[in-house]
């Protein structure tokens, strides 16, 4: 320690004083000091420590309803159900939150049961001004470009301030999280781009170390088609970068020797001629002469053309009318960082980020061996799941977008049922969710409240949360009455439980209320509603002379920026109806009508439309496009046509409350216990969905299921085009 004995008194004062040591004292007390640091303005090292319980919404071991020849881990071969082993995760939420709970709570002890975790691979929003928009079907014929919801955009988008403060502070809290879940001969491979690339790598190096760097990778980006210009400021990107960091000195590339010929493609190429006076400078096929262009190579005499031409390896383009012949791709090669060989994007899905399953092979392939653990905790429309899936490995997958999860959803029970077709094993998947406990973290903090002056500072925080609600719902505060709680426009608002699903009670309280007090339309705003709640207590009220009207409390309200922009959208919550079909004890569903009430609040009224131009607009629960004509008169044509155009996938569970939801919890003293929620695990046993490109065609009816008791429950579950999802339950009897 190289300090004088001015210099010690001045620490010594100053730090009885509680006063900040000037920066000089840094290098002068430690002598393993950075010589070069890392920092950004708001830089927090503080990183999350939350540990909220998952809660499992949702389980799926499709396909199970034919014959099954393999054991699929431990299947119980009545029903199709994976009733042991590992099960693979798909998790809705902030992954901020899940990575901590991951980190440091109960379900740690199932990863490190099945080895720890071998690799994470991350494709963080790194696009400045990228679209992100996603076309959606509607029905069998348009579609509408669906924009990212407000919590996506502010969480994951195109939001980074100009310096990218948020962007680097966002990704090192995530980092240090993946670091300390990776088991210890682990690695990480992040995909990013120029925009924040060479930021990326410096906190990659502070917080695995420069030691731990393995390679920067370069991958083909898929090129947009531009006007040539002479003169430009930029030229045009061609590639991204994929960031390969392991944990420890322990990792190694388990495959770099590739078989390329199964990866890569061969290709056709023209078939010219500069043989000059070696070879005629005609070639026949099919009794049509061909003369290739001078100064060209072509390499067949007559008699080989007409071989390759038979053996399928020579053609001709229809188009030009030219010969091609066909190249045989390299049969094998060593793995290096320069990988041109496959497209950066796929686009399959109608994702615009959606990373090519051939770049996600390759990585799994050299960084993991079958049956290891991968994690990707910004999953997108699930590339990295459904390879991992294909390539038998386990998985955690996580993302804040519904949409997202509901997409990957759809792809990975398409992987299932392919795997099943080839006779291949497929593992069942959980869709799991935090927001629940994700809400009362904002509101409680996770802290047991057990004395007053803590109890007060939680009923002051949930009264502001309500006043935010509020807010986004640009409603205003009103005071006296029990149930309710604003005003919007005529309309009184309630506000249901903060922590909990909104029940009849709560509803039945409300209309009380309302009828005492000679209140006549009520909106009823919650996060969750009890399953059943619709329409039939509806209906009752309306019979009361009230009219009440359920808003779902969107996510996106815990941004405040978005609330304080007046960006955030109640949706009102749609209703199912289906019917049951009996044969002796066998039971089928019919679907029989879906309603939404959608309205997009923030469209361009009529006056902006352009003549001879349209545009489509979401009105009163239906989807419309409008025209104006040469005349200025409007035109529409509804799009919706049908109440099953609104629906994009729907599935029953034929037993509901055969599984209850069990939460698992760490207690003060570092055990864990269980806990049943009151709710029920939906096992997803039949589905029907709509295809990107019209392969999947949606059924209206299920298959049928023998119901072994005299009754049962069956519950049902309806997904929109838009990803939001509706549950029905009803009691039958067999």
């Amino acid at each position: 320690m190289k300090l004088t004995d001015n210099e010690k008194r001045d620490v010594v004062k100053l730090i009885e004083e509680g006063k900040t040591l000037p920066e000089k004292y840094r290098f002068l007390l430690f002598e393993e000091n950075k010589q070069v640091e890392l920092t950004w303005n708001a830089k927090s090292d503080e990183i999350p420590k939350i540990i909220l319980p998952f809660q499992i919404i949702e389980q799926v071991d499709e396909p199970r309803d034919e014959n099954i020849k393999l054991s699929q881990m431990d299947f119980d071969f009545a029903s199709g159900r994976q009733i042991s082993g590992w099960t693979n995760k798909l998790i809705w939420g902030d992954n901020k939150y899940i990575l901590s709970s991951l980190t440091k709570g109960p379900m740690r002890n199932e990863i490190e049961k099945e080895g720890g975790i071998k690799l994470i691979y991350i494709d963080p929003p790194f696009s400045v001004g990228m679209d992100y928009t996603i076309p959606v079907k509607i029905g069998d014929g348009e579609e509408y470009n669906k924009k990212p919801s407000i919590l996506e955009n502010f969480a994951y988008r195109n939001t980074w301030n100009k310096e990218g403060n948020s962007f680097l502070q966002m990704l090192y809290e995530r980092l240090i999280l993946i670091k300390d879940l990776l088991r210890e001969d682990g690695a990480l491979v992040l995909r990013i781009d120029y925009h924040w690339g060479h930021y990326t790598k410096a906190i990659l190096d502070d917080v695995f170390g420069k030691d731990n760097f393995r390679n920067e990778v370069f991958i083909n980006r898929t090129k947009k088609n531009s006007q040539l210009k002479t003169r430009q400021k930029m030229l045009t990107t061609a590639i991204e970068s994929l960031f390969i960091y392991s944990k420890t000195e322990k990792f190694e590339y388990l495959n770099t020797k590739f078989a390329l010929k199964e990866e890569r493609k061969g290709y056709w190429r023209a078939a010219d001629d500069s043989a000059g006076d070696r070879f005629p400078p005609e070639r026949v096929l099919d009794g049509k002469t061909f003369y290739p262009p001078k100064g060209n190579h072509f390499q067949f005499s007559q008699e080989n053309l007409e071989k390759k031409y038979h053996d399928g390896k020579v053609r001709i383009n229809e188009k030009t009318g030219r010969i091609q012949y066909y190249v045989e791709p390299s049969s094998e090669g060593q793995l290096d960082t320069n990988w041109t060989d496959i497209p950066g994007y796929s686009f399959s899905t109608g994702y615009p980020t959606e990373n090519h399953e051939k770049i996600l092979e390759r990585v799994l392939k050299a960084c993991s061996y079958e049956n290891d653990l991968i994690c990707d905790f910004f999953l997108g429309s699930g590339t990295t799941a459904a390879v991992a899936e294909k390539l038998n490995r386990k998985w955690i997958a996580s993302d804040i977008g519904k949409f997202s999860i509901h997409t990957s959803r759809k792809r990975l029970i398409s992987v299932q049922r392919e795997l099943k077709k080839n006779d291949k094993n497929w593992r069942a998947f959980e869709v799991l969710n935090i927001g629940k406990y994700q809400r009362q973290h904002f509101i409680h903090d996770g802290i047991h409240e057990r004395d007053n002056i803590k109890r007060i500072q939680a009923q002051k925080k949930e009264n502001n949360f309500k006043l935010l609600i509020l807010e986004a719902y640009n409603a205003i505060k009103v005071d006296g009455f029990t149930t309710i709680h604003g005003k919007k426009g005529s309309n009184f608002v309630s506000l249901g439980p903060i922590n909990q699903p909104l029940s009849r009670n709560h509803v039945e309280e409300v209309i009380s209320e309302c009828i005492r007090n000679n209140i006549t339309s009520v909106d009823i705003v919650g996060f969750e509603y009890e399953m059943g709640l619709f329409p039939t207590i509806q209906e009752e009220a309306k019979s009361k002379g009230l009219s009440i009207y359920y808003k779902q409390i969107p996510m996106d309200v815990f941004d405040k920026r978005a609330v304080s922009r007046g960006e955030i959208v109640f949706y009102d919550v749609a209703y199912i109806e289906f019917k049951p079909h009996f044969n002796g004890n066998k039971v089928s569903v019919e679907l029989t009508d879906f309603a939404v009430f959608y309205n997009e609040d923030n469209i361009d009224n009529d006056e902006t439309l352009i003549k001879g131009k349209s545009k489509i607009m979401i009105e009163n629960g239906q989807i419309i496009e409008k025209r104006k004509d040469k005349n200025g008169i409007i035109v529409e044509n509804i799009l919706t046509k049908n109440w099953y155009d609104w629906i994009d996938y729907w599935s029953v569970d034929f037993d509901y409350e055969s599984k209850p939801e069990v939460i698992k919890f760490k207690t003060e003293n570092n055990k864990i216990e269980e806990e049943w929620t009151g709710n029920y695990v939906f096992e997803n046993e039949w589905q029907s969905f709509r295809g990107k490109k019209g392969e999947e065609k949606l059924e209206l009816k299920s298959s049928e299921k023998e119901i072994i008791s005299n009754k049962t429950k069956i519950a049902v579950k309806v997904v929109d085009i838009f990803g939001n999802d509706t549950m029905k339950v009803l009691e039958v009897k067999v």
